[in-house]
């Protein structure tokens, strides 16, 4: 078995007890000894921090390098400003989804945050069609995710200035006496911010955070179980090479601009196919939120059929929402099946579970917007 890689963080994980998984190649933790519930609960009540140094983070430079990386991803990303972020989509040829991502503009370059299992085919993706004309780095630096109500509290004492960022925008600044580059997001459906700083300097960073009365170390259970009630797809499960960004529900990451009749329309992997879909709207199955009218859980790959038992579409992430108080998956079913209060039918252990379509997030979003 190949030797799992290691974040920044990965003494400090052991040493506050948490319990180790592989996941993406890394050494990672899914729970501390405070348990997921209660850090999920943790988290929407105070303030979580979250160990992302597994993901990828790339700075893209060059001559209109918004306009390169357009490209390659359907985002407005020449219309954003210096400071702000946006989310986007790495699409195919055939119109799946390579990768999702976080695309800053940092002034005289794009910064990216990508998934920890795809960051290396990203990689070659972005230098296979850019690298003629464009300077791409791999930067190795840690990244924390700070999530939670009370997060604003804890920053408003270490860094009083990233305060004054709203979702979605990114600032440079200096914390505990460390470059830091901040983002105002997360993915949590909290307020909360992504914080990035040089590695070596990771640990004694994350302990001056965990020191704060509010905040919790989180693992990647809680994780989980926060984006899912937050109506967040995760890669390689709710959407990969085989899902559009129609199908997906993700034509909001379609920027108008490069839809048909914006100012720069296709141009992107996939484009024909992709905005076919969104003018037309003839994809025969979409992305739902479910909740289960029982008590069981219903996990990843459950089938979901009608009441006669016929195959309609199939699970791709669930389990129990602690704020919810009920199970919750996100899947996909055939159109006629994606109206809300439809009630469809996960097949679990040989029984037919109902379950009730329902618009996500499954959470109201704490976004801080200003």
């Amino acid at each position: 078995m190949t030797d799992l890689k290691q974040t920044p963080l990965h003494e400090l994980h052991l040493s506050l007890g948490a319990k180790m998984v592989p996941f993406a190649g890394y050494d990672m933790p899914v729970q501390y000894p405070l348990g997921v519930k209660k850090e999920h609960e943790h988290t929407r009540q105070q303030c979580g921090l979250f160990d992302v140094s597994h993901m990828g983070q790339i700075a893209v430079s060059g001559d209109n390098v918004a306009e390169a990386l357009e490209s390659l991803i359907p985002a407005d990303l020449v219309g954003l400003s210096e400071g702000e972020q946006r989310y986007g989509l790495l699409t195919g040829t055939d119109g799946g989804i390579i990768d999702d991502l976080m695309a800053v503009n940092a002034g005289d370059h794009f910064y990216l945050v990508v998934n920890a299992a795809c960051k290396e085919q990203d990689i070659a993706h972005l230098r296979t069609n850019l690298a003629a004309t464009h300077h791409i780095e791999v930067l190795d630096r840690g990244l924390l995710a700070l999530q939670g109500p009370q997060a604003r509290d804890v920053m408003e004492r270490l860094c009083p200035q990233a305060c004054e960022l709203t979702f979605m925008q990114h600032g440079r600044f200096t914390m505990a006496g460390q470059e830091v580059w901040i983002s105002r997001s997360g993915y949590t459906g909290e307020d909360g911010f992504e914080i990035s700083v040089a590695s070596d300097a990771c640990q004694a960073f994350a302990e001056q955070l965990l020191a704060e009365p509010e905040v919790e170390a989180i693992g990647l259970g809680a994780r989980d179980s926060l984006r899912l009630e937050a109506g967040l797809c995760l890669y390689g499960h709710d959407m990969d090479m085989t899902t559009t960004p129609v199908e997906a529900g993700l034509i909001w990451a379609i920027g108008k601009p490069r839809r048909h009749g914006g100012e720069r329309p296709a141009g992107f992997p996939g484009a024909d196919l992709i905005l076919h879909q969104v003018a037309a709207k003839d994809h025969t199955r979409k992305r739902v939120g479910l909740v289960a009218e029982g008590r069981a859980p219903v996990r990843e790959g459950a089938l979901l059929v009608d009441a006669n038992g016929n195959e309609i579409g199939v699970v791709t992430s669930g389990g129990f929402g602690p704020s919810v108080g009920k199970p919750i998956a996100m899947g996909y079913v055939g159109r006629e099946w994606e109206a809300p209060e439809t009630t469809v039918y996960a097949l679990v252990r040989g029984k037919q579970l109902p379950m009730v379509v329902t618009p996500t997030p499954f959470v109201k979003p704490g976004y801080y917007r200003g």
